[in-house]
């Protein structure tokens, strides 16, 4: 769920707080999670300990109360500790940080597709096991990336063209790799749709998201694709919101590598907003009306609100997303938001 982030209390390091950020202390220096909090929980009850970066070698330890930080914090700053190897500890009192979090443009987040009642809309949970999940990134680290401007990316199948927003059908690159063979297997047994067994998806794109990028709000391109479109998320989480407009907007076709679609200007302010939460190892399944109708997007925050916690993106998310390329017009029953159609 990626790293809180604290800060020192405002009043400086004579404001006490629960929270203990702790330097020379963590795993990069042999020093369990469990080993420090049983160290600590020797001057009251500890809440958690965690990562204070990607260091290794800090750490924010947390208790219930600020007596039992005090009480650590005397005993154990800059004092050798036995029972932590001899290590001198670097002790300061430590609050949480909301990060950058625009709560004027938030909105309820759901952690399932059936809190949103958008047709046609489905989350999996844990789709691939934490071992597959470093398979499939170790796969595609091992091959070559496309840079975009905050992203990098890599297709399979097909290569969808940013500029013209569809796939030349006539450049096949070759089958899908071997890699995500168990991925389309776990799909066509997927029971929630009764065609799944016949999907026969043959379009795969890798995005690489880093910290704070997120994608404009689009509907993947009707002429494009066929009904189903499956994304995977791996590394990190992401909030991903859905628009649905008052009435279909569209927008003249752009250079712009956001991805896939018909792209909206935020300046239109009708529409209906809905907002989701993609773990890790997660599967989205967007069909019927929610592949149609809703625009998609992953607002471009380091931090996300899920209710009443402050989740922090990962070092990066990487998406895998699987479509079928289709080969004539679209004819789906939603003709005003259809390219073919309108």
């Amino acid at each position: 769920m990626g790293l809180p982030r604290f800060t020192c209390p405002k009043g400086g390091d004579g404001e006490s707080s629960p929270h203990l950020y702790v330097a020379n202390c963590g795993p990069a220096v042999g020093l369990s999670y469990d080993t420090i909090a049983s160290v600590f929980g020797t001057y009251g009850e500890v809440k958690g300990v965690c990562a204070a970066d990607e260091s290794g070698t800090r750490v924010i330890v947390s208790y219930h109360d600020k007596s039992s930080a005090q009480d650590a914090m005397k005993a154990l700053n800059r004092h050798p500790c036995s029972s932590l190897g001899g290590r001198l500890l670097h002790i300061q009192y430590s609050v949480q940080s909301l990060g950058k979090v625009n709560n004027t443009d938030s909105v309820p987040v759901s952690t399932s597709a059936s809190g949103l009642d958008i047709p046609g809309l489905y989350l999996m949970h844990d789709f691939v096991t934490p071992q597959e999940e470093q398979e499939l990134l170790a796969a595609v680290d091992d091959r070559a990336w496309q840079h975009l401007a905050k992203r990098r990316v890599q297709h399979y199948g097909y290569e969808f063209c940013y500029d013209i927003r569809t796939v030349n059908t006539n450049h096949y690159l070759g089958e899908l790799p071997s890699f995500v063979s168990p991925i389309l297997e776990r799909i066509r047994t997927f029971q929630t749709l009764d065609h799944s067994a016949d999907i026969a998806l043959d379009q795969l794109t890798v995005n690489e998201y880093p910290p704070g990028v997120g994608l404009s709000p689009h509907i993947d391109t009707h002429s494009a694709f066929e009904d189903l479109i499956f994304s995977l998320s791996l590394a990190g989480p992401c909030i991903m919101e859905f628009r649905k407009y008052a009435t279909a907007v569209w927008q003249e076709k752009s250079t712009s590598s956001s991805d896939v679609g018909e792209q909206i200007s935020e300046k239109n302010s009708s529409f209906v907003r809905k907002a989701i939460y993609l773990p890790p190892r997660s599967m989205l399944l967007l069909s019927g009306e929610a592949r149609y109708v809703w625009h998609h997007y992953i607002p471009h925050h380091k931090v996300d609100k899920v209710n009443d916690s402050l989740i922090r993106r990962g070092s990066r998310r990487v998406s895998f997303t699987l479509r079928k390329v289709r080969k004539g017009p679209c004819q789906c029953a939603f003709p005003q938001y259809c390219d073919s159609q309108r």
